[in-house]
């Protein structure tokens, strides 16, 4: 056995040798010993006091990977002996170790073993180390209360569900350690379990109560790490806090700010400290904002301190000339700066920020040193967000002080003025462009001539992109002369220097912005499109060496942009071309494989998609060629690791690779390489299958079988909003493939759809889903949904619905909070927002359901009624009520007489809501009153009899023809008309009709203009008196009603309709004498749409 040991520690010695040949083979030796050996290996090594440091210290990381990795496959199959040896030795070991070091190594891996001991009810099998714990912690060796707090660190979880109990126990424990005058590392570590432990009963606001007499200590923690800066553990744990605990801190919540302010102040601090003290303050400002607001004397303080971090830059002699772009040093203090104002402007909101920046500034921009008038211009740049609505009410006095900075002296300043305009192009769109075209459009044209510093004239034309890419059309069209002819000049200058130097930098970005203004100018573009396609179709054939791939990518979206611009006539002059060469590089680089970084790649899928919307159906001839590299970009797997602190150490963020820790030991890593363009190619599948349709049918099987999975792809949004949305597009695509092919797609689609719906995290992903369900059901129609289909869509409902309610409850408790403003209110508003909608999209799901089932859907209806039901009452919110009124409209359309049998659900609150305050609201009623009357059948006579009366009480309202009232206005004349059409027993058509006459014409909701106008045609074809008049007197009333029906293209979509309509005109233009009467008392405008309705139906 020794001989056995002393060769598995040399193995050990082996694994850390810097050879990479004897570490290779160690490995493979190391993974060849079976796991119970090995763990007794380990644990012997790690015990071993002979062995050098360094071997016990593997021994002890190594068992702690076994136990993380292989603890449940391992451990059951131990002999119990093992196991009985492996807890007593780690606590011994902890207890005779001299080394501080290999000590923390040994707690760690006895954390592990506890917590995997953890039973799923919270109880603790392995009593022996709380014991332990407790013993440590108040023994006098700072060494093992050390080892405690390291243990409880790791897992504070560990009293299970003993934790109740002994809180008083921990409490003392915690708060003895934290005044421990012995040992400042014990200190530390109490202040950091302490964090831990409320950081694991987050949710637990009594047990944080029962704690808050533990914070003073962890400040005093913080102070004195920060005034000796051995250990920035403490001020991790406030960030911690902060984010997730805020109203834990809300007691001492002067002294956190100070304490972090001192930190950030503090220019003799190493920048990182300075930076997690900002970060302290910045994530209390985003998550309990409104409790910083009610303090909010920090705030002046606050701002001069991060304006002065944005200041802080290093004079670089090339910066402005380099080709290369670099990016900015993200660890540095003016990006620190910049992003702290960013953030700290979009927490604590527009009121509170925007002052104490603006009072600053003026100084700043009058500075003679170069530094101060940059970093002024970027804050400028970084509050926009935040203070959107404070700063536009001053905008025009803000864009007079940027400009002129576009002319100062130093390159960097200049650039920084490109990038505020830029920004506000942005943030404040389209009314930055209306107002200050002129002025900026001139600005930047000048800046475009700056030859000299190449990365102040590209970013001149970044700053165009953006102010393009919000400008309405219209606003821009003036102005294309001299912006295409400035880009010109620069564009074929820029392809010499390529040519001759090799240079690209200014090319990349000239390309990207004349992409952008062809995009806006659309068809205008067409005079310039001769201009300057020759230069890129040259530039797109030149530039094929490794690193113009950047360039090329970037002409090939300009040529196709410009495609989708001028259209397909002008366009197909070069198409062919183009075309050649976008499947020349395709064919080339699978022969050579593209390299997976290549830039081109992405640009090339999304070229391919535009020249699918230029030549619809003649494209899939090229699908054989594109649809093998989309398909290969589409399933992009990305890389994912989960590491601990010692794999931490050999790994940056610069490789790709992002991070979020776990605990103190593990990270989650994921490599976003690769991500953006498997984003893109899911893109573009969806521009495929909907722009091609049956053309596509070929592919759908592949496709479906990539993208539903894809349904639950959480690292990226945009990937599963491409996958929700491509599902009713297949099934369209699929449809020549037979019946029994697209009901075996639909099986494989429909229950994932379900499961992504109920857990869905993002809101806009999420009614995507439910749309696209929705559109699903409309497409397969009767019979598309099985039992346990139902069940599942049922119980999803169900849950989003109970949510609904609860989180409605959630905002009424958040406006008594103590620190609520309006602030808070306007947050609770956009939550509220995003809440009705997916209560629109549950309404969609009912409506797609009960308009294809009909009454076969009444029984999973009547599971989810009590929530319906429930919207309906008075005192919920308007919302609630128009979408309740909208679900049950749909279940009176679409179920017709056997609706009546939910009368007593629905019925009263529908005619009461008929003359709601809501527009929404009275619109829902009205168009209830209107199926009621079309199809509800004989039961609902009485309740139309109710309707009525408020129907005209709507419709005869002074303010009834307002734009917001027009909806339910003219729902409510819609509702009158069906009443008069389908259940005439239920009125006195003769005294209502005269009135009816009156009320017309309507013009906006065409959907209801067609019932209104339908039946206005029935009366006139049947000679009704009422409505001709005594010897035809009304005929010139009731043409001037056509004619407005024309003007306002009311019934443009009916061709039926728009027919019967013309006919009666035709007639009445045959009878000579009465068409001469009728026209002499109609406006010129009403002949002339007469004539045009005539016209129509004649061609």
């Amino acid at each position: 056995k020794m001989a056995e040991q002393a060769q598995f520690e040399t193995l050990l010695a082996n694994l850390m040798s810097p050879d990479n040949t004897v570490r290779k083979q160690a490995e493979t030796m190391y993974d060849g010993i079976p796991v119970a050996s090995r763990a007794q290996f380990l644990l012997q090594a790690s015990r071993n006091a002979n062995a050098p440091a360094e071997v016990r210290q593997m021994g002890a990381v190594l068992l702690r990977r076994l136990l993380t990795m292989s603890f449940e496959e391992a451990w059951p199959t131990f002999p119990p002996e093992l196991q009985a040896t492996i807890k007593t030795q780690l606590l011994a070991g902890i207890q005779q170790e001299t080394t501080a070091n290999v000590r923390r190594k040994i707690c760690d891996a006895t954390a592990e073993l506890a917590r995997n001991l953890m039973g799923d009810d919270g109880t603790n099998h392995w009593p022996e180390a709380l014991k332990f714990l407790f013993e440590c912690a108040s023994s006098q060796d700072p060494a093992l209360k050390e080892s405690a707090l390291n243990i409880f660190c790791s897992i504070p979880g560990i009293f299970g569900n003993q934790q109740a109990h002994y809180l008083e126990v921990i409490k003392q424990m915690l708060y003895q350690c934290m005044t421990d005058q012995s040992s400042a590392q014990v200190r530390r570590l109490a202040a950091k379990a302490t964090a831990n432990f409320i950081l694991e009963n987050e949710n637990d606001t009594t047990l944080q109560r029962q704690l808050s007499d533990l914070l003073p200590g962890i400040l005093q923690s913080l102070s004195e790490s920060a005034s000796t800066l051995d250990d920035d553990c403490v001020l991790k744990s406030m960030i911690d806090l902060a984010e997730n605990t805020p109203k834990y801190l809300r007691l001492q919540l002067e002294s956190v700010l100070n304490i972090n302010l001192q930190i950030l102040s503090n220019a003799d601090m190493p920048d990182q400290w300075r930076h997690l003290g900002l970060e302290v303050i910045v994530t209390l400002a985003e998550t309990a904002p409104a409790m910083v607001r009610k303090r909010g004397k920090i705030v002046p303080i606050l701002i001069p301190q991060v304006m002065a971090l944005m200041v802080d830059l290093e004079e670089e002699e090339d910066w402005a000339t380099s080709d290369e772009a670099d990016d900015e040093d993200s660890d540095s203090n003016a990006i620190a700066g910049e992003t702290g104002l960013d953030r700290l402007a979009c927490g604590l909101g527009g009121k509170t920020i925007l002052p104490h920046v603006s009072a600053a500034l003026p100084q700043m921009l009058q500075n003679a040193d170069w530094r101060y008038r940059h970093a002024a211009l970027m804050a400028i740049s970084a509050i926009g967000e935040g203070c959107h609505n404070q700063m536009q009410a001053v905008l025009p006095s803000v864009v007079d002080a940027v400009l002129p900075f576009l002319q100062d002296s130093h390159p960097r300043v200049r650039y920084a003025a490109c990038n505020a305009i830029g920004q506000m192009a942005t943030d404040f769109a389209p009314l930055f462009q209306k107002k200050f075209i002129d002025k900026v459009i001139r600005g930047l044209l000048i800046v475009l001539d700056d030859f000299q510093h190449p990365r102040v004239q590209a970013h001149a034309g970044a700053a165009l992109v953006n102010f393009s890419e919000d400008c309405p059309k219209s606003l821009l069209l003036p102005y294309l002369e001299p912006i295409l002819g400035k880009l010109e000049q620069v564009l074929s200058l820029k392809i010499q220097e390529l040519f001759a130097k090799g240079t690209k930098m200014v090319l990349e970005q000239v390309v990207t912005t004349i992409a952008a203004v062809a995009d806006t100018s659309e068809d205008a573009f067409v005079p310039y499109y001769d201009r300057f396609m020759p230069s890129l179709k040259l530039l797109m054939q030149n530039a094929n060496s490794k690193e113009l791939r950047l360039l090329r990518g970037k002409t090939i979206e300009c040529i196709s942009l410009i495609g989708l611009a001028v259209g397909t006539q002008k366009f197909m002059q070069d198409a062919a071309d183009v075309m050649q060469m976008l499947l020349a590089t395709q064919t080339d680089s699978q022969a050579q494989e593209m390299d997976d970084d290549d830039p081109q790649m992405s640009f090339m899928i999304s070229a391919w998609a535009r020249m699918c919307k230029l030549l619809g159906k003649q494209f899939q001839q090229y699908l054989p060629v594109v649809m093998g590299p989309l398909l290969k970009a589409a399933a992009i797997k990305p890389e994912v690791a989960l590491l601990d602190e010692d794999d931490m150490k050999h790994v940056s963020e610069d490789d790709g690779w992002q991070f979020v820790s776990l605990s103190d030991q593990q990270s989650f890593g994921i490599r976003t390489t690769g991500l953006e363009e498997k984003s893109t190619a899911c893109q573009m599948m969806v521009c495929y299958a909907r722009e091609l349709k049956e053309a596509f049918a070929d592919y759908t099987e592949q496709v479906v079988k990539l993208m539903v999975p894809l349904l639950k792809f959480y690292f990226h949004d945009v990937v599963r909003l491409s996958a929700a949305e491509i599902m009713p597009c297949l099934i369209e695509c699929a449809g020549i493939k037979g019946e029994a092919y697209v009901r075996e797609m639909w099986n494989f689609m429909c229950p994932e759809i379900i499961a992504a719906v109920s857990t869905e995290p993002e809101s806009d992903v999420l009614s995507q889903l439910m749309e696209s369900f929705a559109k699903c059901v409309e497409l397969l129609g009767k019979g598309c949904l099985n039992n346990e289909q139902l069940a599942s869509l049922g119980k999803t409902l169900n849950d989003h619905l109970e949510a609904h309610f609860h989180k409605q409850d959630d905002r009424q408790e958040r406006r008594k909070d103590e620190d609520y403003d309006e602030v808070v209110e306007e947050s609770l508003q956009e939550q509220n927002e995003d809440d009705i909608y997916m209560l629109s999209k549950v309404s969609d799901i009912i409506h797609s359901l009960l308009g294809t089932h009909r009454e076969e859907m009444l029984p999973f209806f009547e599971q989810l009624m009590p929530h319906f039901v429930k919207l309906l009452t008075p005192d919920r919110p308007w919302s609630d009520r128009q979408w309740g009124l909208c679900i049950w409209d749909d279940v009176i359309e679409y179920c017709g007489p056997v609706s009546f049998k939910y009368q007593q659900y629905f019925l009263q609150p529908m005619v009461a809501a008929i003359t709601d305050k809501n527009a929404e609201v009275r619109q829902a009623a009205a168009y209830g009153c209107g199926v009621m009357a079309q199809f509800g059948g004989e039961n609902y006579a009485q309740a139309l009899q109710e309707a009525l009366p408020r129907l005209t009480q709507v419709i005869q309202d002074p303010q009834s023809r307002e734009v917001e009232n027009l909806p339910p206005t003219e729902n409510a004349i819609s509702a009158v008309t069906k009443m008069m059409k389908y259940r005439p027993a239920s009125v006195d058509m003769d005294s209502l009709l005269p009135h009816w006459l009156a009320w017309l014409p309507v013009k906006e909701d065409k959907e209801e203009c067609v019932h209104i106008y339908n039946f206005l045609c029935d009366l006139v074809e049947n000679n009704n008196v009422v409505v001709l008049g005594p010897n035809n007197s009304n005929l010139p009333r009731v043409l001037g009603i056509i004619a407005g029906g024309v003007t306002a293209e009311a019934h443009t979509q009916d061709q039926g309709l728009t027919q019967r309509l013309a006919a009666i005109v035709t007639q009445i233009q045959g009878s000579g004498d009465m068409w001469t009467a009728c026209t002499t008392q109609l406006s010129q405008e009403q002949q002339q749409a007469l004539v045009k309705l005539t016209d129509i139906t004649q061609t």
